[in-house]
């Protein structure tokens, strides 16, 4: 998968160079590369196709038990970022997490210090299936502040799919950001730019559950940090001017 999702942002990337609006798609299904205007939107069926592993979100209603431990044995409500206050633990981030994970972590922060092995189970208290609030979630990586899954509640754009992840770290390239979604059974890739969007150059695109956004490395950023470093401080300045003026 890892290879695909090269090869395709490879492909994006040779068509963005062709001119056009700097959101072009490509899809691999059946070569030759094929440019589109934008992603097509996924089915009720790719939702069925897609994983189901049900993840955790915002207003969701767990069962959590310690065993043994009555105190430790009741019902949860996640507030609108998917956390949660369990006693003797604390504060709890469960967004785009998923039950085994919460329970883990519950498990190790009392194990030795208030239950000698506890045993934690933690599980939806409502029915889930595959369509599920839980199961609909964006995986966000790459250059930002805080990888990972984060679910889709309502309308969600790029931009506050990155904003769920922290935002772009300094060394993110805004100009190379890829969206990978499977459609029937077909992989896509689209490229957008992340900075023009924030200057209202084109629209923000939705994005879908099971989409995969990957935010870019800038190694021009990297090279000006590493230069930086290596020189007496009062250079410095002079560096980020003539680095200002070559933008």
């Amino acid at each position: 998968m890892k290879h695909l999702r090269s090869a395709l942002a490879f492909s994006v990337m040779l068509l963005a160079g062709c001119g056009g609006t700097p959101a072009p798609v490509a899809s691999i299904a059946n070569p030759p590369v094929t440019a589109l205007t934008e992603l097509p939107q996924p089915s009720a069926d790719d939702g069925v196709r897609a994983s189901r592993v049900a993840f955790i979100g915002p207003f969701t209603e767990l069962r959590v038990e310690v065993f043994g431990v009555p105190d430790m044995q009741r019902d949860i409500m996640t507030d609108g970022k998917g956390g949660f206050t369990f006693p003797l633990v604390g504060e709890l981030d469960a967004g785009g997490k998923t039950t085994d994970v919460i329970a883990e972590e519950i498990r190790s922060k009392l194990a030795g210090r208030y239950v000698r092995d506890p045993q934690v189970t933690v599980n939806f208290k409502s029915p889930t299936t595959p369509f599920s609030l839980q199961s609909m979630s964006v995986i966000v990586d790459g250059q930002v502040e805080k990888s990972g899954a984060y679910p889709v509640v309502g309308r969600v754009t790029l931009m506050r799919a990155v904003a769920l992840a922290g935002g772009t770290t300094e060394y993110a390239k805004m100009d190379d950001v890829v969206i990978f979604r499977t459609v029937e059974g077909k992989e896509y890739a689209g490229l957008y730019n992340l900075g023009a969007i924030q200057r209202g150059n084109y629209a923000d695109p939705e994005v879908f559950p099971n989409d995969v956004i990957i935010v870019g490395d800038s190694p021009q950023r990297r090279r000006m940090r590493d230069l930086l470093q290596s020189v007496p401080a009062l250079l410095s300045p002079i560096i980020l001017l003539a680095s200002e003026l070559r933008r």
